[in-house]
């Protein structure tokens, strides 16, 4: 992921202070966008639930750019299969965003939220060792794949 990528993801996410954003590895980061897209499809829930039109397009406004920054930041050359489905995956989030939108279908928040959510989950569950050293991963998974053989 790009810096440039990242920092306009974080940009929407205008809850995380300056100083946390600046000292937060690029993991993290994403961690904070993810969490960051949660918190706003759940106050966009309750706008919706409360009939509250200017709020609920605000925060599905600021949920769809936090999707499009994590989208943004993704490099298709280097991450294979696994950035291609995070790509479609996001972009079916960002057209049913739309739809809740039009629709004030709170349900549909609900499953975005809930795929957002699974992201985040899978998200956390990279090992330290990956986060630090993507490489390193990949010759440890090929060493263990040869030693199998």
């Amino acid at each position: 992921m790009s810096f440039a990528a990242m920092h306009k993801g974080i940009n929407q996410y205008q809850q995380v202070g300056a100083a946390s954003a600046a000292f937060a590895d690029p993991h993290r980061l994403i961690e904070m966008l993810l969490d960051g897209g949660i918190d706003r499809l759940a106050q966009a829930r309750g706008a919706v639930h409360r009939g509250d039109r200017p709020a609920k397009l605000k925060l599905i406004g600021k949920a769809f750019d936090i999707i499009g920054g994590l989208r943004g930041g993704l490099d298709l050359d280097k991450g294979g299969e696994v950035a291609a489905n995070l790509d479609r995956l996001y972009d079916y989030m960002q057209r049913r965003l739309v739809t809740a939108n039009a629709r004030d279908d709170a349900s549909i928040i609900d499953e975005v939220m809930s795929l957002l959510a699974e992201v985040r989950e899978g998200w956390k569950a990279i090992p330290a060792e990956v986060r630090k050293d993507p490489s390193a991963h990949v010759a440890s998974s090929q060493a263990a794949v040869r030693a199998v053989e």
